[in-house]
């Protein structure tokens, strides 16, 4: 069995937790997150084989992905920086952690996109993958889980510590 994780597999799992106890099918995570079925069934697979996915249950470990965001995301998939850019606000600059700090317009952090209603300039990060930005504008639920393993990855220590509060929340069972 695959044990090899990728970023979208992190993805997914934010997105199973994003949708809760609703039902779901393979086609339509693929549909949300801007994936194939084949990338979810894979996804799923190797999330299981690392210990954060359950089959039996259809549901996500939740306390294994609250380690691996809070201990290992930033190590194992680091975030790539870049210059100034338009775009989606993440980490510290999008809900829920923007409402809890004064964050500085030199500060902002977004996901370079093409020009939209939310753009904010901002440091462009790289998402954790490349849908990302597409599946955050449909799903805000998705786009807080993003932005909060974003902080995880690019924030200061105080950022940090906020973004873990908010994710302990949020991945309770």
């Amino acid at each position: 069995m695959p044990s090899n994780l990728k970023p979208q597999d992190v993805m997914l799992a934010l997105k199973l937790v994003a949708v809760g106890v609703e039902p779901w099918t393979q086609p339509g995570l693929g549909k949300a997150l801007h994936m194939s079925a084949a990338e979810v069934n894979h996804g799923l697979k190797r999330l299981a084989a690392c210990q954060l996915y359950l089959p039996s249950e259809r549901r996500v470990m939740r306390a294994n992905l609250r380690e691996l965001l809070t201990f290992g995301l930033r190590y194992v998939f680091p975030a790539q920086l870049g210059g100034e850019a338009s775009g989606m606000p993440t980490a510290h600059s999008a809900a829920p952690l923007a409402s809890k700090l004064h964050v500085e317009a030199r500060d902002a952090f977004v996901w370079a996109t093409p020009a939209k209603k939310r753009a904010v300039r901002g440091r462009s990060v790289e998402p954790l993958y490349r849908s990302a930005p597409l599946a955050a504008a449909e799903d805000p639920r998705l786009h807080e889980l993003l932005a909060l393993t974003d902080a995880l990855r690019v924030g200061r220590a105080r950022e940090r510590n906020l973004a873990r509060e908010e994710l302990d929340r949020r991945l309770a069972s």
